[in-house]
């Protein structure tokens, strides 16, 4: 008679395979032996899930702090390109011979748009209707200010010509053309024109005199960069020379007008030795 299949014992803690480990080679069937398997591979993946537990946690958070960068970022971009960040007020920050009002007006097609999309080429484009303007700066202030920081072009004086009196600056840059000389600005004579290093020179010289000297100064004349001459109101005339050392130059000559108040000429083109005359 064949034998009659012998039924495992059921281990309480369903370890199958413990079980049959107790028993011999010749007592297991194929079921046996596919329980075995069976919870050999249950173990397996335990201990798996057990290793790899903190692995999973841990990319879990970084995929949290991802997507909430992400969120941020988008909503943040969202909101910026948003009529809830759009400009409704200019302002002019640093004019003073410029017409604030002119500039914030000239501005006006910005009004309405977001901050993040205020075109800076035609914020340039605009402002090259005010040559008083040398260098300007945009600076957005959420919700809903643009302000307009701008640094003017300082007048060295203006070249007379048929046309007029042309104000300069030391660039050489045209700011105006009046039919009249404006008041406290000196008449320059550069035989080479503006654009030479000789008008070059004659601007970084009337840059350095002393406020005093610079409101008195009524005319700059001057063939080459190392011959520059001033003429006050007052009638002195100064030979100052090129613009090398001016700083210098600028303290010997308020010095020397102190020390000689009837001087007709002073020539401080070599300061460490001022005539006066």
């Amino acid at each position: 008679m064949p034998a009659s299949p012998i039924d495992l014992p059921v281990d309480p803690s369903g370890d199958e395979d413990a079980v049959a480990e107790g028993l011999g080679s010749d007592d297991l069937t194929a079921r046996d032996v596919w329980r075995a398997a069976r919870a050999r591979r249950r173990r397996l993946r335990a201990e798996i899930r057990r290793f790899t537990q903190r692995s999973r946690r841990r990319r879990l958070i970084w995929l949290g702090v991802l997507g909430a960068v992400l969120l941020t970022i988008g909503g943040s971009v969202l909101a910026a390109y948003s009529p809830l960040f759009a400009v409704e007020k200019i302002t002019v920050v640093g004019a003073s011979a410029v017409d604030a009002a002119a500039v914030e007006s000239a501005l006006s097609d910005q009004v309405g748009r977001p901050l993040a999309l205020v075109d800076d080429s035609e914020v340039k484009a605009a402002l090259m209707a005010f040559p008083l303007i040398e260098t300007y700066a945009l600076e957005a202030k959420p919700p809903h200010d643009l302000t307009l920081r701008v640094v003017e072009r300082t007048p060295v004086g203006v070249i007379e010509s048929d046309a007029g009196y042309t104000l300069v600056d030391a660039a050489g840059v045209a700011l105006a053309t009046t039919p009249e000389r404006p008041e406290g600005q000196p008449v320059l004579r550069v035989d080479d024109g503006v654009g030479s290093d000789t008008f070059e020179s004659v601007g970084l010289v009337v840059r350095s005199l002393p406020a005093d000297v610079r409101g008195d100064l009524v005319e700059v004349t001057a063939s080459t960069l190392d011959d520059v001459t001033l003429s006050l109101g007052s009638g002195l005339t100064v030979v100052w020379g090129s613009a090398d050392r001016s700083v210098e130059k600028a303290g010997t000559l308020t010095a020397t007008m102190t020390a000689n108040p009837g001087a007709r000429t002073i020539d401080v083109s070599s300061p460490e030795v001022v005539v006066a005359g």
